[in-house]
């Protein structure tokens, strides 16, 4: 009999041309990864988590974009599949996000709602080997929609 081996944390991280191109390609990757992660295309937890990585990533170029500097997206799955992480640091540390209500005729502006309104909890931290921040949002996954035979949450919940 082998012994069980412990389930192992997952993680995607890659620095991206802080461009629009650059916030579509994360997009798409974090997508496909989490696809190779056991998380179809199609699933609620692969469209939430692409979902809040593409409105970070985009916030990252509209809003902290410095001319010459990248971006960088983690995304970490946690060892037992319930929840992950998505960070994504820009080199822009005076404009830090904060969700507003947009005119309902507007065309930007509910990126943060959707982040809050998707993500459990999500939070700026300053970036820490340098100037700017990390945005960072956590999902759990909700009962029923991890893969089968994984358990347990981010951070106890």
């Amino acid at each position: 009999m082998k012994p069980a081996v412990p389930p192992q944390r997952r993680e995607f991280s890659m620095r991206f041309t802080s461009t629009p191109r650059g916030a579509r390609l994360a997009r798409r990757l974090v997508s496909h990864r989490l696809n190779e992660w056991g998380h179809p295309y199609t699933s609620p937890t692969n469209e939430t988590v692409t979902l809040i990585a593409a409105e970070l990533t985009a916030n990252a170029v509209r809003h902290g974009h410095v001319p010459g500097r990248d971006f960088h997206l983690s995304v970490v799955e946690t060892a037992t599949g319930s929840g992950f992480r998505i960070e994504v640091t820009d080199t822009r540390a005076e404009k830090l996000p904060a969700p507003s209500t947009p005119p309902p005729d507007g065309e930007s502006g509910r990126g943060l709602l959707l982040v809050d309104a998707l993500a459990n909890v999500w939070g700026v931290d300053p970036r820490p080997t340098g100037p700017g921040k990390t945005v960072w949002a956590e999902f759990h996954v909700p009962s029923g929609c991890g893969n089968p035979g994984r358990v347990g949450g981010l951070g106890g919940n």
